[in-house]
């Protein structure tokens, strides 16, 4: 069994912790979303128990990768840093029960296993820590993004003059 497969129960009733760091390279699906496979993700995992006593995992993730920005298509470093607990079901029914009873948005209930991989959950939750649309909060070449803004008057600027009165 590999070193990030845990029973994740055990995990969650032991209060166990682990921590790491892991390139942007082994992750397939976060480098997709990257613009190169630069970069590593410090995580920690936490093993717990919610206030109404179900096992729970505490999951954070930071560090920085290389996005695209969306106005000016340039590269560009983005810093993450996110945090999110997960509640432990045995099955489905009981993880939509544990969500009617705790409902809390910012925890979110999954179903559990002995054989969690813990690599899955960390690269979820850098997935979840990216922007919906990256982008520089001032592009530093705005060329692009001025070339395509222009005086000329709307084509349908003349439909006004047609309105009736």
């Amino acid at each position: 069994m590999s070193a990030f497969v845990i029973d994740a129960f055990e995990f969650s009733r032991t209060n166990s912790h682990r921590d790491g760091v892991t390139p942007v390279a082994e992750m397939s699906r976060l480098s997709k979303d990257c613009a190169d496979q630069s970069g590593e993700i410090a995580w920690t995992v936490e093993g717990g128990v919610t206030s109404h006593g179900y096992p729970s995992i505490t999951l954070a993730v930071s560090g920085t990768v290389q996005l695209v920005c969306q106005r000016c298509l340039a590269p560009f470093a983005y810093e993450m840093d996110s945090s999110t607990m997960l509640v432990l079901g045995k099955d489905d029914e009981e993880a939509d029960q544990i969500e009617e009873i705790v409902d809390d948005e910012s925890i979110d209930v999954i179903v559990g296993s002995r054989t969690t991989d813990l690599r899955d959950l960390i690269e979820d939750e850098a997935l979840l820590a990216l922007p919906q649309v990256p982008k520089h909060e001032v592009c530093p070449d705005s060329k692009l993004i001025d070339a395509l803004k222009t005086d000329k008057p709307s084509p349908f600027s003349v439909l006004k003059d047609l309105k009736p009165e």
